[in-house]
């Protein structure tokens, strides 16, 4: 890299965290802010009289916004050196121990949120300021006050600066988007961001809904005279602070691995984002006799994560037909590897979707995945447009049948029942587990049944012979047999299964049982003034359920009479504290959450989904998240699970 290489490099990073930093709009990942940043770096340790001024590497943080009155730290918030491999962690481990020789490193979650420095004076919360630049941040103390899990008076008198991360848990920042779109407002392209945006709020109520969490992992200015950090921090969160979900001790590389792999094994359990994992010298005469360079301290550092946000391109896009004829856009995109997965496809969604993000082919996009979850684009890149991208434009055909297509605003639908896409995804749900639990009955069976013209529809399962099956690649005599009597085994099920496993739009498990008991097999005639009239079904469900129906009635009619469902009846349960109650459930649970639900059904109560003020119960176990907050936000009451059990005793 020459000068004028390294100059342009530069540039490229104010601008992108200028983005970041000020306007909460990121135009680059993380990955390829690092990736840059370390080019930079290690042209400037190799040319020391060549660094520009504002070069990136010489901030420890943001700007000052001027909407802010500006605050001085009493001392200064350091920023981190980054390590990426486990080659890395080795080399910085010998750094370290080449001065102050083997010793103890404790390691926790490092959480993706807003830096941020408390202050307390004489037990009262006085002084709340961002990171800034490190020796000058933002006071952004009123809205700071309105985060739940900040005391605002502690158990100690003397002067000290508490410092930590403000976050937003996962489910919360879905939660806030969804209404920022609601609100017809630019959605947050990550937690991040969320709650940057969130503490640079001028409302300070505005601050209070966005469900911040404060999680502290250090101190400033402080009269503690604990010999190792590790115990300072347990002081501070019985003061009232939170404490990380996970923390280790570690005297090794291998341990320190473990424990990181272990945080990446957990990465979607636990509520907050997290992008990597801080690795500290515990002993505080050991971390003073390290010190500091000009950026960062000596006896800290973060060991990121894979990242799991990407660039990539969008080359085509495929239209998916769903069970109910709803047309489902995806996104097929140049390959990225995102936490050791190969990932080519992403969803849109809706042709909303595409409309709002403005999403072209051919475009540069920032692609995301959590877990076991469907990739989704979060942002477009269109500052790298050529002006060769493609819109995308709403189709007015079926891709599978050419079946003209109904346009329902948000959703689009083939109105085929005879559409190869919808039969075999129709029969996928049917047989899956939760509905009518057919094993051996997966998706690439379903399509060679329907493909080789076996079966047309559910009720052609129940026609099937070995005659049938025999001809069939990887059709076996046992196999076939399974199979038949699995679908035999079928008959006689409970008629709310068989509702739901008939896979009628915006109907549920939940729903299929009030339907059930309400109309039994004269489901198939109800009117629409008898279906909204049960709690918890709205008119959308209700003109849904209808609709099937009345397309569908005499094919429903048939299925009933070959399969002979267990019509459930009401019964009255005898008196007890959850009968007639409203009850929601959160978080692990010794016994499987749906023998719970069903238990509780059986006592009368109902079970729901999601906290209100009708809400009479809430049932918690290990690691309860949102729910759990707005149930106590809303005087709701709160029951562990002995306390359930301890009820019904």
């Amino acid at each position: 890299m020459n000068n004028k290489d390294y100059q342009a490099r530069v540039t490229t990073l104010i601008q992108w965290a200028h983005a970041y930093y000020v306007d909460d709009n990121p135009i680059a990942t993380d990955e390829e802010y690092d990736k840059l940043y370390h080019q930079v770096l290690d042209y400037e340790t190799s040319h020391p009289n060549d660094i520009a001024e504002d070069s990136p590497t010489k901030r420890v943080g943001g700007v000052i916004r001027d909407e802010f009155n500006k605050a001085t730290h009493i001392q200064r918030m350091w920023s981190m050196e980054d390590v990426f491999t486990l080659d890395e962690v080795k080399e910085w481990l010998a750094r370290v121990e080449k001065n102050i020789g083997k010793h103890e490193y404790v390691c926790e979650p490092k959480f993706d949120g807003a830096s941020m420095n408390l202050l307390y004076e004489n037990g009262k919360l006085i002084r709340a300021i961002t990171r800034g630049d490190g020796f000058i941040g933002e006071e952004v103390t009123d809205n700071v006050r309105t985060i739940q899990s900040v005391p605002l008076r502690i158990d100690y008198l003397d002067l000290i600066e508490i410092r930590g991360e403000v976050v937003i848990r996962k489910d919360d920042f879905e939660h806030i988007n969804a209404e920022r779109l609601a609100s017809d407002e630019t959605p947050f392209a990550n937690p991040r961001n969320a709650a940057a945006g969130s503490l640079r709020q001028l409302d300070s109520s505005i601050s209070a809904k966005r469900r911040l969490v404060f999680y502290p992992w250090g101190l400033g200015e402080n009269k503690l005279d604990s010999e190792t950090l590790s115990e300072k921090m347990t002081f501070v969160q019985r003061l009232g602070f939170l404490s990380p979900p996970y923390s280790q001790a570690c005297n090794s590389p291998e341990e320190i691995e473990a424990f990181y792999h272990k945080l990446i094994s957990l990465r979607d359990q636990i509520p907050m984002m997290m992008d990597g994992m801080v690795i500290k010298v515990d002993e505080i005469n050991l971390q003073e006799d390290l010190g500091y360079t000009v950026k960062v301290p000596k006896w800290m550092c973060a060991y990121k994560f894979p990242a799991v946000e990407k660039v990539t391109q969008i080359n085509a896009i495929t239209l998916q037909v769903g069970r109910t004829g709803v047309i489902t856009p995806v996104a097929e995109v140049e390959p990225v590897i995102i936490d050791g997965a190969i990932i080519s496809r992403a969803t849109l969604h809706n042709f909303d979707e595409i409309e709002r993000k403005d999403i072209r082919i051919g475009d540069s996009v920032i692609i995301i995945r959590s877990g076991d979850v469907i990739p989704k684009i979060t942002k477009v890149l269109s500052d790298r447009r050529s002006g060769d991208e493609i819109t995308i434009n709403r189709p007015s055909s079926c891709p599978t049948c050419d079946s003209e297509l109904l346009n329902e605003d948000t959703l689009i639908k083939c109105q085929n029942l005879d559409c190869p896409d919808r039969v075999v995804n129709s029969i996928i749900h049917f047989a899956k587990k939760g509905a009518m639990n057919i094993d051996g009955l997966g998706g690439k069976i379903v399509e060679q049944l329907v493909s080789q013209k076996r079966i047309n529809n559910i009720l052609d399962l129940y026609h099937l012979s070995t005659e049938d099956l025999i001809p069939l690649e990887g059709f076996k005599e046992k196999r076939i047999s399974k199979l038949l009597q699995a679908i035999e085994n079928t008959k006689g099920t409970p008629l709310s299964k068989l509702i739901y496993a008939l896979g009628i739009e915006h109907i549920g498990e939940v729903a299929g049982k009030a339907l059930a008991l309400e109309f039994g097999l004269d489901i198939v005639t109800a009117d629409l003034e008898a279906v909204i009239a049960i709690d918890g079904i709205g008119e959308e469900m209700a003109n849904s359920l209808l609709e099937f129906m009345r397309v569908n009635g005499d094919f429903v009619g048939k299925l009933f009479r070959v399969i002979q469902p267990n019509v459930e009846q009401k019964i009255e349960a005898e008196d007890n504290p959850f009968k007639d109650k409203t009850i929601v459930l959160t978080g692990s649970l010794s016994q499987g959450r749906r023998e719970i639900k069903a238990m509780l059904e059986e006592l009368g109560a109902k079970v729901s989904g999601s906290v209100s003020k009708k809400t009479d119960f809430l049932i918690y176990g290990d690691k309860a998240g949102s729910k759990l907050t707005k149930a106590e936000n809303l005087e709701v009451k709160t029951l562990t699970e002995d306390d359930m059990n301890q009820l019904l005793r």
